[in-house]
């Protein structure tokens, strides 16, 4: 099935008085690349976080912003005394004029003052934390299936339109051949003493040179397997441009042999719909 590389996903949950907040969106990329947000509370469990993260959404530019609010009034707040007096020391011996509360107003700025004390993170805190997490990204999954099915519509509505514009070639392969074959055999009789045998040689090699047959068998098989590998394989995006590659080589080649202008008003429409799926292409897991 197709699953979108674009996602949004955002779980919320309480945990002793502490409201935790996730928020997960992605963009298309070539590999896992994660931008992620995490509370200094939380810092020692970014590891396990990212790994969430890496083995569930797999490929894209992801970004996850986890917040947390404390529901309720708690004095974490711890003053340094006794640094705080060290400080104010150093800056009494260093400008001896001005009053205490000067040299108190600067101390209180400089480093670790005044901290949070927060409490040791339980494993019950981290195990709430995950379960957020997780439904976070369940939410991100829903995104990216609904995603997947517009873009699944999309690439099989291209599909067709490049398999429809095939089948309408067929009618004007004889026409082009039978063309050369003409404006061939009146030059011929503009000339005298021509090697007749040597004259039928080239042109049944210039006729094989235009021969595009296997190029509309190869494009068919192309076609049918982009669209196996959309309806069967999961996590199929990389697959899908390789496959999305051979098809636009075979259109490629049609309209280098076509000699003829309504093949060749065909081939651009392949090669305008081959675009649309090498762009939509790159959105897919």
């Amino acid at each position: 099935m197709i699953l979108s590389m674009t996602g949004f996903g955002r779980a919320e949950g309480v945990f002793e008085g502490k409201k935790i907040s996730i928020d997960i969106k992605s963009l298309n990329s070539k590999s896992f690349d994660l931008n992620i947000k995490i509370p200094l509370r939380y810092k020692e469990k970014e590891f396990e976080v990212r790994k969430i993260l890496n083995d569930r959404i797999i490929r894209g530019k992801v970004d996850c912003y986890i917040n947390i609010e404390n529901l309720e009034e708690t004095n974490d707040v711890k003053i340094n005394r006794s640094l705080i007096d060290s400080y104010m020391n150093e800056l009494k011996n260093i400008a001896s004029d001005g009053p205490d509360f000067e040299y108190l107003k600067m101390a209180v700025r400089l480093p670790d003052a005044i901290t949070s004390r927060p409490d040791e993170l339980t494993e019950g805190e981290w195990e709430a934390l995950a379960k957020i997490v997780n439904n976070a990204v369940d939410k991100f999954q829903d995104f990216r299936k609904t995603e997947g099915k517009i873009l699944h519509e999309e690439l099989e509505r291209n599909i067709r339109n490049i398999d429809k514009s095939l089948a309408e070639v067929v009618p004007y392969e004889q026409v082009r051949i039978d063309a050369v074959k003409e404006r061939y055999m009146k030059t011929l009789k503009e000339f005298e003493n021509v090697d007749e045998t040597r004259f039928y040689q080239e042109m049944a090699y210039f006729t094989e040179k235009l021969d595009i047959q296997e190029e509309k068998v190869r494009l068919s098989q192309h076609l049918k397997y982009y669209s196996e590998v959309m309806e069967n394989e999961d996590f199929n995006g990389k697959k899908l441009g390789f496959i999305s590659q051979e098809i636009g080589r075979e259109i490629n080649t049609l309209g280098s042999k076509a000699n003829h202008a309504e093949i060749q008003k065909l081939v651009v429409m392949m090669k305008d719909d081959l675009e649309k799926i090498k762009e939509q292409t790159l959105n897919v897991l």
